[in-house]
């Protein structure tokens, strides 16, 4: 399983390429023979997947009732525009155009990306940092409220 670690401070350079950090392709060891796949996000931001990860989503998605309209619309609203992404020899990734208009996201912008697991999260710096201005009272509480009994046994010798 892929378990991806940090976030990355970027820039999207003139003709929207990005170069992936060293430290982040480290992470990534077969990147260039199997290539990723980048798609929209839930947010206003872009998700990066290794090739493997999006393949098992796909397998996911494939076991769903393609009989159900809404099953039907998630399907595209999730799949549309997704694209394989190749790095070149300096170790960039062409973004697509109508993936980066999409979300808000132009030439010469600076990025974060946010790896989440086994993916990567592709936010602008800006709207990025606004997310976190929204930061909940009480973290703990979220904490609480979301994971509850899920993470007992954890850290406690169990």
């Amino acid at each position: 399983m892929v378990q991806l670690l940090g976030e990355f401070d970027c820039k999207l350079d003139a003709k929207g390429r990005l170069m992936v950090p060293s430290s982040l392709k480290k992470q990534l060891p077969d990147v260039e023979q199997e290539g990723l796949v980048i798609n929209r996000g839930f947010e206003k931001h872009l998700v990066i997947y290794p090739k493997k990860v999006w393949e098992s989503i796909v397998e996911e998605l494939s076991k769903l009732n393609p009989y159900e309209p809404k099953t039907r619309e998630f399907i595209r609203y999730f799949t549309r525009g997704a694209t394989e992404l190749t790095l070149d020899a300096a170790g960039r990734v062409n973004l697509p155009n109508s993936l980066l208009e999409s979300v808000g996201i132009s030439n010469n912008t600076e990025l974060i990306l946010a790896c989440q697991f086994d993916k990567i999260e592709v936010w602008s710096k800006s709207a990025y940092e606004a997310l976190f201005d929204k930061e909940p009272e009480n973290f703990a509480a979220l904490a609480a409220e979301v994971m509850g009994n899920k993470m007992r046994g954890i850290g406690d010798g169990k």
